[in-house]
């Protein structure tokens, strides 16, 4: 099926070459930081997902595409119903065996279709798992997809440019007119985090990433996901130190955990190849209650550096990273996983019913 196919490379910046074939935008090659995703499917959410700014993802399950790609609609508020955004953030996506065939009862096109719509590369053909024990010995790597024919790119580190500026909105955006203001503040935020924030008795009042939320009369302050590097943010952190002064909930997810982290006075350190799946493990601290959650972050906070007010709400069951906090006494808390979960479990979905219960 290769045969009329592009030859395509992808390099890593240690030399480490993987050949392929391929099967997505073929007019201009791409760099990025290359990372793994070791979950069985969610590529159309994945690739949607603002966090993968920067990034070419490599999958590790070995078929991708038998399913297709659902339809760009969205719903009144002109959130999607099947994507995690308006369009594809990543730079490219690399796969063991691409299937341009595909079955599914949503699917409108397939994913080369797609790709080559939006202009993003695919790498198809390449050892994926070979890929991924590689950047787990060696860290997360720049790299590029090389496209044959095509000039050359140089290598780009994504965390040494401010993606939370470029995926965040533009200007203030409201959804309904409940009694309750929520702000949300979006430093690169997924439709469906979005979309468990709308309710009947909600305002949910979307700002953009450097926004002085605390000139709104608000009851409850939420803290997006987001791409890149949280050091990008210390506007962002200012204005949420300023709101932990006071006594109005705050909630936080993936970025939303380590800008509130280092609101509090905590480090951040970047992972060495960081958590991205649908299957992390995760407990609650105090507890045995334990959830599998869906993850995307390449950072994460050094718990031993929160100060005597705050403490760990979650830890990763595989390595032991810190995977949410909250503060002793007032109603502040976070979750470095995705409790949305699109795709991926919904374990922890209630979290979303904890904060607006606190409004």
């Amino acid at each position: 099926m290769f045969q009329k196919q592009k030859k395509a490379t992808l390099i890593l910046e240690d030399g480490t070459r993987f050949q392929g074939f391929s099967f997505g935008y073929d007019a201009e090659s791409v760099a990025g930081e290359v990372v793994f995703n070791t979950a069985m499917n969610g590529y159309p959410e994945s690739l949607t997902d603002p966090s993968y700014r920067g990034q070419i993802m490599a999958m590790t399950f070995p078929l991708v595409g038998n399913y297709g790609v659902p339809p760009t609609q969205t719903d009144e508020n002109g959130i999607s119903f099947f994507m995690e955004s308006s369009h594809i953030h990543m730079e490219g996506i690399v796969v063991s065996d691409y299937s341009g065939e595909y079955s599914h009862w949503n699917a409108t096109e397939s994913l080369g279709e797609w790709l080559i719509r939006e202009k993003v590369a695919g790498i198809t053909g390449v050892d994926t798992r070979a890929l991924a024990k590689h950047l787990r010995i060696h860290g997360s790597l720049k790299g590029k997809i090389w496209i044959d024919g095509t000039p050359d790119v140089d290598y780009v580190d994504p965390n040494l440019i401010n993606q939370v500026a470029e995926a965040s909105c533009k200007e203030v955006i409201t959804y309904g007119s409940g009694s309750k203001k929520v702000v949300l503040v979006d430093c690169g935020v997924k439709d469906n985090i979005v979309r468990n924030l709308i309710r009947e008795d909600v305002t949910l009042i979307r700002v953009p990433w450097d926004y002085d939320f605390n000139t709104i009369d608000y009851d409850g302050l939420f803290l997006s996901n987001g791409p890149g590097n949280p050091e990008m943010c210390s506007i962002t952190v200012e204005h949420i130190r300023q709101a932990i002064q006071g006594d109005k909930p705050i909630c936080g997810i993936c970025m939303g955990n380590q800008l509130l982290a280092v609101a509090a006075g905590a480090k951040i350190y970047k992972m060495k190849y960081g958590h991205r799946s649908h299957n992390q493990p995760v407990r609650e601290v105090g507890t045995n209650r334990c959830f599998i959650t869906s993850q995307n972050h390449g950072y994460a906070v050094d718990t031993t550096t929160l100060n005597e007010d705050w403490r760990p709400k979650f830890i990763n069951l595989n390595d032991g990273t810190n995977e949410g906090i909250c503060h002793k006494t007032k109603p502040f808390f976070s979750a470095q996983f995705h409790p949305e979960a699109f795709g991926g479990p919904t374990d922890t979905l209630f979290l979303f019913q904890e904060f607006l219960n606190l409004l």
